[in-house]
C-alpha cells in the first residue's frame, strides 16, 4: 500500500538494506523448494508407470489422481496458514512448514506403496500452500516503498525456477539410482535452509505492531532497522477484525473476491500450459523431443518477463501491470498454433510465459501489498488457495479438450479467453486504502498505534 516515508538514518538504512535482504534470500530459497517438489512428480511418473515393483500398479488415471493430492495439501496449507499467520506471526508459519515439507520429501522418498505416496504427497502439499501463502506478507512487510512489486516478483519467481530446477534434476541423475533421490534432494531445506532462517529470519515489527504488541515491536525494528508507522492513520469499518473475519467485510469482501477470482484465471493458465503445452504442440506436429524445450522456454520467458515487468509495476501500479500482462498472454497464446517459424514460436512461448506464469507472480505482489497487516496473511492465503482450485482446472480442461480430440487450437483459444476475463476482473478491482503513514522514527506509543 502507499505510504509516505521520511529518509531514515544512514545506519538504519544499511540495516534495513541487510534484514530486506536476507528476508528476499530465504524466501526466494524457499519458494524454490516448493518449485521443486511440485513439479518433481511429472518427472518421476514414467518411471512409476512403467515398474510396478516401485509402488505397486498404478494407471495413468490413478497417476494423475496421485499428482492432484499435492495440490488439494497446497490449498489446505494456504488457508490454514492464513489463519494462522495474522494471529501467531509470519516467521513461525514459515519455520515451522520449512521443516513441514521437508520431513514430508523425505518421508514420500521412503513409501513403497501407492496409498502411502500418496498420503505424504498431500502433507508434503500442506507445507508448500503454507510457505506460497505467507512469504509474501513478509515481503511485503520489510520491503521499502517503491521495491514491493520487484521483490515480491524476484520471491515468487523461485516458484518456476523450482520447476526448471526439478527438470535439471531429473536430466541429470542416472536411471538407474531409481526415483528416490530426486525427494531426498528435495527434504536439504530442513538442514540447509531451516537452520539459517532460524538465525537470520526476523519476525515483521508491522505483524508486532497492529496486534499490539508495541515494546516488542520497536525492538524488533531496531534490530532490523524498519521504520514503524505512526497515526493517525485511517481506520475503515471492521478495522477490529483480524485475518479471514476482515476479508468478508467492508471495505476487503468485494476486492477480495476479484483478487482471488484474478488468481483463479492465473493459476489455470499456469497449471494448464505447464501440464500440457507438451503434448499440444507434439499434436500440432513437433516431435516428443521438444517437450522440454518448449517447457524451458515458457518457465524462463516467466522469470525474467516477471521480474522487468515488477520494475514497472512500482512505477506505474501493479494492476495495471497485471491487467496489461493478461491481454499479452491473450495475444501470443492465439498465435501459438498459427504456424510460426520455430524461433518465433519459442519466442512466443516465452511472452506467454509471462502473461501467464508471471503474471501469477505479479498478482502475488499485487495482493501481498494490498491488504492491511491485519489481514495481509489472510488476503493471500486466500488468493493462493482459491486460486489453487484454478491449478486443479486448469490441468483437467487441458486433459478434456486433448482427450476429446478437438486439437491444440482450441485448448489455446480457451486459454486465451481465460485471460481476457483475468484483465476485465484486474480492472474493477478498486484502489486500495492507505494504511498507514510512516514518519522519521519516533517513539511509538499505544495511543498513535491504528494499524
Amino acid at each position: 500500500m502507499p505510504e509516505t516515508t521520511a529518509t531514515p538514518p544512514a545506519h538504519d538504512e544499511a540495516l534495513r538494506r541487510r534484514t530486506v535482504t536476507w528476508v528476499v534470500v530465504l524466501s526466494t530459497l524457499a519458494l524454490v523448494f516448493d518449485g521443486y517438489d511440485l513439479v518433481v512428480y511429472g518427472t518421476v511418473v514414467p518411471t512409476l508407470l512403467a515398474d510396478p515393483g516401485q509402488l505397486g500398479a498404478l494407471t495413468p488415471a490413478r497417476a494423475g489422481a496421485l499428482g492432484s493430492y499435492a495440490l488439494v495439501g497446497v490449498l489446505v496449507g494456504a488457508l490454514t496458514a492464513g489463519a494462522l499467520g495474522d494471529w501467531i506471526g509470519r516467521r513461525r508459519v514459515l519455520l515451522v512448514n520449512i521443516a513441514w515439507f521437508s520431513v514430508g520429501m523425505g518421508a514420500t522418498a521412503l513409501t513403497h506403496s501407492v496409498q502411502t505416496f500418496g498420503l505424504f504427497r498431500f502433507l508434503t502439499g500442506v507445507g508448500v500452500g503454507a510457505l506460497v501463502a505467507t512469504v509474501g506478507a513478509l515481503v511485503a512487510e520489510f520491503a521499502p516503498p517503491g521495491r514491493r512489486n520487484r521483490l515480491n516478483a524476484i520471491v515468487y519467481s523461485g516458484v518456476p525456477a523450482g520447476g526448471v530446477l526439478a527438470a535439471l534434476v531429473a536430466l541429470a541423475v542416472p536411471d538407474s539410482a531409481g526415483w528416490r533421490p530426486l525427494f531426498w534432494i528435495g527434504a536439504a531445506p530442513i538442514v540447509l535452509l531451516l537452520p539459517l532462517a532460524v538465525a537470520k529470519l526476523p519476525e515483521s515489527p508491522k505483524w508486532l505492531l497492529a496486534r499490539g504488541r508495541v515494546a516488542e515491536a520497536e525492538v524488533q525494528a531496531a534490530r532490523t532497522g524498519v521504520t514503524l508507522p505512526t497515526g493517525p492513520a485511517p481506520v475503515p469499518a471492521g478495522a477490529a477484525r483480524v485475518g479471514f473475519g476482515a476479508l468478508v467485510r467492508r471495505p476487503l469482501a468485494w476486492p477480495t473476491l476479484l483478487l482471488g477470482t484474478m488468481s483463479f484465471g492465473g493459476l489455470l493458465l499456469t497449471y494448464g500450459l505447464n501440464t500440457w503445452l507438451p503434448q499440444i504442440m507434439q499434436d500440432n506436429g513437433y516431435g516428443a523431443g521438444y517437450s522440454m524445450t518448449f517447457l524451458l522456454a515458457l518457465n524462463l520467458g516467466a522469470i525474467v518477463g516477471g521480474l522487468l515487468a515488477s520494475g514497472v509495476a512500482d512505477r506505474v501500479g501493479a494492476k495495471r501491470v497485471v491487467a496489461t500482462t493478461f491481454v499479452l498472454a491473450a495475444a501470443t497464446l492465439v498465435l501459438l498454433p498459427s504456424g510460426l517459424p520455430f524461433p518465433l514460436l519459442l519466442a512466443a512461448v516465452a511472452v506467454a510465459g509471462v502473461g501467464t506464469i508471471g503474471t501469477q507472480v505479479l498478482i502475488y505482489g499485487l495482493v501481498s501489498n494490498y491488504y492491511p497487516t491485519r489481514a495481509r496473511a489472510a488476503g493471500v492465503a486466500w488468493c493462493a488457495g482459491f486460486g489453487r482450485l484454478g491449478g486443479i482446472v486448469g490441468p483437467i480442461v487441458g486433459g478434456v479438450l486433448v482427450g476429446a480430440g478437438v486439437g491444440g487450437t482450441t485448448a489455446f483459444y480457451l486459454f486465451a479467453g481465460v485471460s481476457l476475463a483475468g484483465a476485465a476482473v484486474t480492472s474493477l478491482v478498486p484502489r486500495a486504502q492507505d494504511e498507514e503513514v510512516v514518519a522519521a522514527p519516533a517513539t511509538v506509543t499505544a495511543s498513535t498505534v491504528s494499524v
